[in-house]
């Protein structure tokens, strides 16, 4: 992992909590609709639709991260059915099995990050195919990490069928701005501007 000194920190004004946010928390930012620092699942699932994806989709995907991640990152020791994600806490649903873009604070780590593409991107040295997004999912597999595997499969796979391009390639760009959470606030103004 890199020393504090490598890490940065990316910070947004969180409306009426007046805190900063790390690179983690603005990832999922977009989907609190309301900016109350709480993500329930009425809200992942309209921001799934906000993005242009279809309406399955949107249910299985917010099924599956509130259930990873609601009880996790709630507060206090009582369970909700509403698995709400807790924003400050996001952190807590890192998981292993990553990239390691993410330190354990929800900071972003340019070494880690710049390290997927020197090691993994073979055709062209900006961008994934899916063999080699395979390759880098499979090279960050820890010994029976089963749950890791999973999640980080899913979030990779998800980001390739959602943002590859028309050559089948998932562009570091693209990857760059999932991590910083400014890529669903594109995908959503491009989605508006083709509905």
């Amino acid at each position: 992992m890199a020393s504090d000194s490598a890490a940065h920190s990316i910070s947004i004004h969180h409306k009426g909590h007046g805190n900063d946010l790390n690179a983690m928390q603005k990832h999922v930012m977009f989907f609190d609709c309301n900016k109350d620092g709480i993500i329930y699942p009425w809200e992942t699932y309209k921001g799934f639709r906000a993005i242009g994806c279809g309406i399955i989709f949107s249910i299985a995907a917010t099924i599956f991260i509130h259930i990873m991640l609601g009880c996790k990152t709630r507060p206090g020791k009582f369970f909700s059915p509403l698995l709400p994600i807790a924003v400050k806490n996001v952190k807590r649903g890192k998981h292993g099995s990553d990239s390691g873009v993410y330190d354990a604070e929800g900071r972003f780590i340019p070494t880690k990050f710049e390290e997927i593409f020197i090691k993994h991107a073979k055709t062209s040295k900006n961008a994934l195919t899916a063999c080699e997004l395979d390759e880098m999912i499979k090279a960050n597999r820890l010994p029976k990490d089963y749950k890791g595997w999973i999640m980080a499969y899913a979030e990779w796979k998800v980001l390739y069928l959602l943002c590859k391009d028309k050559h089948g390639l998932l562009q570091k760009e693209t990857v760059r701005a999932a991590f910083d959470g400014s890529l669903f606030e594109q995908m959503a103004r491009d989605h508006k501007s083709f509905a």
